[in-house]
């Protein structure tokens, strides 16, 4: 028997990455652990020459006092398309984590960085670049419903996109089953003594379901 794939991310993320599963032809139990809040905030009074962006959810939370014609640095395809339909004509696309993007964004001259996140983020190192962080949205948990359950009975492969979904995944379901992570960083934030605990390649939404999917057999 096929087992599903267990969606915890909130949404719109969460509709997208179970359509992406559909299309491989497997079943997306969907049942996110959180759900995306705006935050207010001010931009920095400090001149800064380019926007890092390392969410989708940060990308759509950009309202109109933030020029479009600035670059902008995103994290991976997905951030960087919610970064296009939010208006923005200088996109660089960030193949890995971000630090490789920090230091292309040095590389290309820029000094000075306006990183737009979520209130629960993990830190790096800015390299000597001038990084001013403002939180724009908030991730806050949602008590899990009947599918998460009926996704625990049918020993469904859990897909943790952050570290913070992986420690209250962990929380809430305990170290069994099998558990498949954006990163090996947020691999880690889950623990140990997991069946099978595997981590993609790259941090995109594909990368993670390749790896998941062979846990599905």
């Amino acid at each position: 028997m096929t087992r599903p794939l267990l969606v915890l991310r909130p949404e719109p993320g969460a509709s997208a990455t179970a359509a992406r599963i559909e299309v491989l032809g497997l079943e997306a139990i969907v049942s996110p652990l959180f759900r995306i809040v705006p935050l207010h905030w001010e931009a920095p009074d400090r001149p800064w020459e380019a926007l890092l962006i390392t969410s989708a959810n940060a990308a759509r939370m950009i309202d109109e006092r933030i020029d479009r014609a600035v670059p902008v640095y995103a994290v991976g395809a997905t951030t960087a398309a919610a970064a296009e339909q939010a208006g923005f004509r200088n996109v660089i696309v960030g193949r890995g984590d971000v630090a490789q993007l920090v230091d292309r964004a040095a590389g290309d001259g820029v000094r000075a960085l306006l990183h737009l996140a979520g209130a629960d983020r993990t830190g790096f190192d800015p390299q000597g670049l001038k990084v001013e962080v403002r939180a724009v949205y908030a991730a806050e948990p949602v008590a899990p419903g009947p599918a998460f359950r009926e996704a625990l009975e049918r020993d469904a492969v859990a897909l943790l996109h952050s570290a913070r979904a992986a420690r209250r995944f962990r929380e809430l379901a305990g170290p069994q089953g099998a558990i498949a992570a954006i990163s090996p960083a947020v691999r880690a934030a889950a623990g140990t003594g997991w069946a099978h605990a595997v981590a993609a390649e790259r941090p995109t939404d594909d990368a993670l379901l390749a790896v998941a999917a062979r846990l599905c057999q």
